[in-house]
């Protein structure tokens, strides 16, 4: 129904008619919005949706930034936080109440830029852009200078005023570059490079006079840090007050507080250095002269001692002639001493001589074979009367003997394995047997046919 309708026929409406009505003209006509302000009320319950109110000075709208869509944001939500959020115009009804159901949300102005500034710090501190390891030194005493700066800025003239006070002999080239809007950043990083390609140059000088963090924001881009990490020179940085620090600030090997500090930094004090020259020179003749006093003292005593040597000289001179008769004495004595001793050595050497103990050796061994032999004759002499003993013993009762005598020896042959058993009584033979009959010389054989 028409919201016109509603006025020109009076009609009465309910609350939730005029409610729906409301929702469905904020929804057309705001269907997708882009807000800013700052976060206030800010609630998150154990669902994990987000609960806000976003106001400005004269106005304030409820917000929901629901679980599944603060996956897609990086950014936490602070109260306090001047953010823009985009999102649509919705109205909860139970309540009469509109509010902004966002999709997203990012920060604005300066805190945009210092999320920014944050988030790229971190990076390169995780690459090593800021380690102390990777810092170059500075000269002591640089002979050209690179300043890379506007050439209308405050910035380079405050650098150049330190120059011309110190009456320094350095030379400085200025390489003019944009320091502030989009192309500075890009500006800046190739002037950089061009620095290292300058023959002679020494120290490149990074230098900007102060402003906000959008004005010094040229220095904080990564292209900018990228070339300070691969210069081959040393980089100084004197950009802003003393409280702006940008990333050049960190990747620079060293930072100065402003312009004016990197060329009190850089530039050597003429007066002052003439100044500790001459402090150092009077220095140096002072200790010169108290040194040659202390020779000219040192050569006095020298001298004066000199003469006393002559008796000291003397004297051990004196002392050596006796010294060397002394030694020549008990080198005599020595000698004889062990000269007697060498021929003493070489007669008990000469009783040791191989030849001599191989003959008194061999007379030796001489002496027992011929014991060896003799005994051994008196051995077999002794075993050859035993063993004929012996034979004799054998031959008394020896078989051959006896049946030498006429005696004879009958015996049965076992069938099986022709074993003899002799047979001493005629009992033990059977009628029909036959028997063996052993002789001296020979044997018979012979069948029993009877038997008493």
């Amino acid at each position: 129904m028409n919201t016109t309708n509603f006025l020109e026929t009076g009609s009465i409406l309910t609350v939730s008619e005029l409610t729906q009505s409301i929702k469905r003209i904020l929804e057309t006509e705001y269907r997708f919005v882009r807000l800013t302000g700052e976060i206030s009320n800010l609630k998150t319950p154990y669902s994990g949706h987000s609960y806000f109110t976003l106001k400005d000075s004269g106005a304030q709208i409820r917000a929901v930034f629901f679980k599944q869509q603060q996956k897609f944001s990086g950014l936490t939500l602070q109260d306090g936080r001047q953010v823009i959020v985009f999102g649509r115009i919705s109205v909860y009804e139970p309540r009469g109440e509109y509010q902004i159901i966002v999709d997203s949300v990012e920060l604005y102005g300066i805190g945009r830029l210092q999320l920014k500034f944050e988030e790229l710090k971190k990076k390169l501190l995780e690459k090593g852009y800021f380690s102390t390891q990777v810092k170059k030194p500075l000269p002591s005493f640089p002979t050209k200078i690179i300043v890379i700066s506007s050439p209308t800025g405050a910035a380079i003239h405050d650098f150049l005023k330190i120059v011309k006070n110190r009456k320094s002999p350095v030379h400085i080239q200025i390489l003019p570059v944009k320091v502030q809007g989009k192309e500075a950043a890009t500006e800046i990083a190739g002037a950089i490079r061009t620095a290292q390609n300058i023959p002679e140059t020494d120290i490149i000088v990074l230098c900007r006079g102060g402003g906000s963090i959008e004005d010094l924001w040229a220095f904080n881009e990564e292209v900018v840090a990228d070339a300070i990490f691969s210069s081959t020179l040393p980089v100084v940085t004197g950009i802003g007050h003393e409280t702006d620090f940008t990333i050049a600030d960190f990747c620079a090997d060293f930072r100065c507080p402003t312009p004016t500090g990197a060329a009190e930094k850089l530039i050597p004090d003429s007066g002052n250095m003439l100044r500790h020259i001459a402090t150092l020179r009077n220095s140096m003749v002072l200790r010169l002269q108290r040194l040659i006093h202390s020779f000219e003292q040192q050569l006095y005593h020298h001298t004066k001692m000199l003469g006393e040597m002559r008796n000291v000289i003397k004297n051990i001179e004196f002392r050596l002639q006796l010294s060397t008769s002394y030694l020549t004495q008990v080198m005599t004595r020595s000698l004889m001493d062990k000269e007697q001793h060498l021929n003493a050595l070489q007669n008990k050497l000469q009783m040791q001589k191989p030849s001599t103990r191989i003959d008194l050796h061999a007379k030796h061994l001489h002496m027992l074979t011929a014991q060896l032999n003799n005994h051994i004759q008196r051995i077999l002499e002794r075993k050859q009367a035993a063993l004929s003993e012996q034979a004799t013993l054998l031959n008394s009762v020896s078989p051959l003997a006896t049946l030498g005598r006429g005696y004879a020896i009958v015996r049965r042959q076992h069938p099986e394995d022709g074993t003899f058993q002799i047979i001493s009584r005629a009992n033990d033979a059977e009628i029909g047997e036959e028997l063996n009959i052993l002789f001296q010389e020979g044997q018979l054989s012979c069948l029993v046919t009877g038997k008493e």
